[in-house]
């Protein structure tokens, strides 16, 4: 069988666009239309004859509307095979009509749970008798249609379907049941039961675009949102100019975001990251000067990066960095000077961003393992310097704890083995991704003396700064580095077996060092 022709539609829905022109147009074609509740007071509002759904079983709407469709002459409608004779033989005995499309959308859960409704609010909008009747049609798509999504109602407003079209949307209809199903199931573990890790992880989520490609050409790659209720990121933000986005420009742009967030009620902020790593971090007076500041720290690496910043981009700062190649710039907001100067450059991409995330929000990360997955909750892990513990003869200076902070929220979001000099607010140096401690404390150096070199500086900015590592020197050797780079003060979490070698490697060479009790690994 292929083409079915409609002669009776069942319409139950809670969003109501494009009802009333999808029964018109029905109606039109003579088919019978069957509906309940909120559903068919709208069709008949409109004009339209409508059967109700009572009418077809012979029994009563009733629970307050929880059972009105849960019926053997509704389910027998949709589920009957239109060429096997037995069927077509109970339907004959009992009275059941075929029932050839049905159109349903669902009780609204996730926006009910995104207002703060109560609980009890929150269960009565599970919806029921929807999505049995989803599956029910979905099952027979061979006879059936079930639309579930009103951009499709155009193509059953003729009265035909084909089995193409079925197919397809069946296809939506157990997506969505599964999406609905698994909403529920995360507000149910994750809210209503407290259970960060439930025995069973339901993740849904709905494709917004496929890319380009993925981190390689031969990769493929789409971004997917998740359903229900979620904080807000890169990947909504708006993009206003430039050419298509790549899965790396979004992992880049992310790593970019999340730094810069950590800034949201600071001075402004300007991150500059490659390969997902910070290669630039600065605070200043103005985002100009933080941007400048943040490129002199490796300009190098600059190159074809990611911006991303914590106030709305002004006209002079877009100018400054439209002066070197950047694939992404991504801000709060943009005014018209800062827009006209990007438009220039064709290919650069401005993403609007909106209110920055709370980098304190909890949730879970997720990575593919061959055979499975490894999740863990956000590092959403913060420091003030009332959590620091002073391990050294001396205490670090009001502008070093300043500074040692600053570098630690740096570390925070730099690929392990993670090591960041930092001063008056200005990364100076950052070595990241190393096998060992040691190496990340001397490329972190060996970058701040090239910027040094490059710029006319009499000393590197690494002398007299404070010197961050996102986990606990397990030698000496990585501190000693730093002290040879210039660094005065110190934070690391502390809890190494060899942490009296370090304390006094540091008392030795007169650093003053805290300990976080924190570990910030990256991977």
């Amino acid at each position: 069988m292929t083409d079915v022709t409609i002669r009776r539609a069942l319409l139950s829905v809670s969003d109501k666009s494009g009802l009333v022109e999808l029964g018109q147009a029905l109606a039109a074609k003579g088919v019978e239309l069957v509906s309940t509740g909120g559903t068919a007071k709208a069709l008949r509002e409109a004009g339209l004859d409508v059967k109700d759904i009572s009418e077809l079983t012979g029994f009563p709407e009733m629970m307050d509307g929880r059972v009105k469709t849960l019926h053997p002459k509704v389910h027998s409608g949709l589920l009957a095979v239109r060429d096997n004779a037995e069927h077509l033989a109970s339907m004959a005995e009992h009275q059941i009509g075929a029932i050839d499309l049905v159109v349903v959308n669902l009780y609204p859960f996730a926006a009910t749970v995104a207002k703060g409704a109560d609980r009890d609010e929150i269960i009565e909008n599970i919806d029921i008798g929807g999505p049995s009747m989803v599956r029910s049609a979905a099952k027979n798509h061979a006879h059936v249609a079930i639309v579930t999504d009103p951009a499709d109602y155009a193509d059953v407003a003729s009265g035909v379907t084909t089995l193409e079209q079925r197919r397809r949307y069946a296809a939506k209809a157990y997506a969505l049941t599964a999406s609905y199903d698994g909403m529920i199931s995360q507000w149910f573990a994750h809210v209503d039961q407290g259970q960060a890790f439930p025995d069973t992880l339901a993740v849904t989520a709905t494709k917004s675009e496929e890319l380009r490609y993925g981190e390689n050409p031969h990769q493929a790659a789409a971004l997917y949102i998740p359903n229900g209720p979620h904080a807000r990121g890169i990947a909504q933000a708006e993009q206003v100019q430039g050419k298509e986005l790549s899965y790396n420009n979004y992992n880049d742009a992310d790593a970019a975001l999340e730094l810069v967030a950590e800034f949201r009620n600071g001075p402004p902020t300007v991150v500059i990251v490659k390969h997902a790593n910070p290669c630039g971090v600065a605070t200043g007076e103005t985002l100009l000067e933080a941007y400048r500041n943040a490129l002199e720290c490796d300009s190098v690496s600059a190159f074809g990066g990611i911006i991303a910043v914590n106030r709305p981009l002004d006209g002079p700062t877009a100018e400054a960095m439209a002066g070197i190649f950047t694939e992404v710039v991504a801000a709060p907001a943009a005014d018209e000077a800062a827009r006209a100067v990007f438009a220039k450059k064709k290919n650069l991409r401005l993403l609007i961003t909106g209110d920055l995330p709370d980098p304190a929000r909890p949730g879970l990360n997720i990575k593919n393992i061959a055979g499975g997955y490894i999740v863990q909750t956000r590092d959403n892990g913060q420091i003030s310097e009332t959590d620091l513990k002073v391990v050294t003869k001396r205490a670090p200076s009001e502008q070093e704890l300043k500074d040692c902070l600053f570098a630690w929220t740096i570390a925070k979001h730099t690929k392990s083995n993670a090591i960041v000099y930092a001063k008056d607010g200005v990364t100076a140096g950052i070595g990241a991704g190393q096998m060992n401690r040691r190496d990340s404390a001397r490329i972190a150096a060996i970058k701040a003396k090239e910027a040094a070199e490059t710029y006319g500086w009499d000393t590197p900015k690494t002398v007299g700064s404070a010197v961050a590592s996102d986990a606990f020197f397990p030698f000496a050797d990585g501190l000693l580095s730093a002290a040879e780079a210039g660094a005065t003060a110190v934070i690391q979490p502390g809890g190494s077996m060899r942490d009296d070698e370090v304390i006094a490697a540091a008392d030795e060479h007169g650093l003053a060092m805290v300990f976080t009790g924190m570990r910030h690994f990256r991977h």
